[in-house]
């Protein structure tokens, strides 16, 4: 994939992201709401790898906020998205490659490993869940509470606890949104990557 499409994707996840966290507004905290742009950055990091995902969760958050007016919450936000990225990023990497190995295994051990691959296959879900709530933590309890900490002069444990509803919320989304990610997100990347692929035969 050259650049110019690569920025092209980016900007697309960054609209969406800005759009969904914007249109689609669920309260489930006093004055707060679950933000749904992160089922755009889970499913754009999985479809189209870290990169993308980062820029769509802390650019997303950038032009959510320039857009709402929200500015004091947004470094602290915008930063913490950037770790939660990254997690997510090592994660799906993990996982595709996972899943590819399982593939060839299904193909040459068919009735041998049934039992094998389902205790794998949760294995590898409840890691994931745990991965997401410890980035989740890292980037929204840690990052972006010492983010704030710094930048308003108050206690990090203030800002700790300030962030807990944002933390068990983001992170709500983010696990119920893993499984949307894992098919949405390879079909995206096989739509990709697979005309990329064409494309460059024809050119050949």
């Amino acid at each position: 994939m050259n650049t110019t499409k690569k920025i092209c994707i980016a900007a697309a996840a960054v609209a969406l992201f800005v759009c969904v966290t914007f249109c689609l507004q669920v309260p489930v905290f006093e004055n707060y709401y679950l933000c749904l742009g992160y089922i755009v950055m889970e499913v754009c990091t999985f479809a189209f790898g870290t990169v993308t995902g980062v820029i769509s969760g802390s650019a997303g958050v950038i032009g959510y906020c320039l857009l709402t007016g929200g500015l004091r919450g947004m470094p602290g936000w915008a930063a913490g998205n950037v770790i939660i990225g990254l997690g997510l990023g090592l994660l799906f990497a993990f996982i595709r490659k996972t899943a590819a190995g399982s593939t060839a295994e299904s193909a040459a051990f068919d009735r041998h490993a049934e039992a094998g691959r389902k205790a794998k296959r949760i294995l590898i879900w409840a890691g994931a869940t745990a991965v997401i709530i410890v980035m989740t933590a890292v980037g929204i309890l840690g990052v972006k509470s010492v983010t704030e900490s710094l930048l308003y002069a108050q206690p990090f444990m203030v800002r700790v606890l300030k962030n807990m509803n944002a933390f068990i919320a983001d992170a709500a989304v983010l696990l119920a949104a893993l499984p949307l990610a894992a098919v949405f997100g390879l079909k995206l990347r096989k739509m990709t990557f697979d005309r990329n692929a064409e494309m460059r035969t024809v050119r050949n």
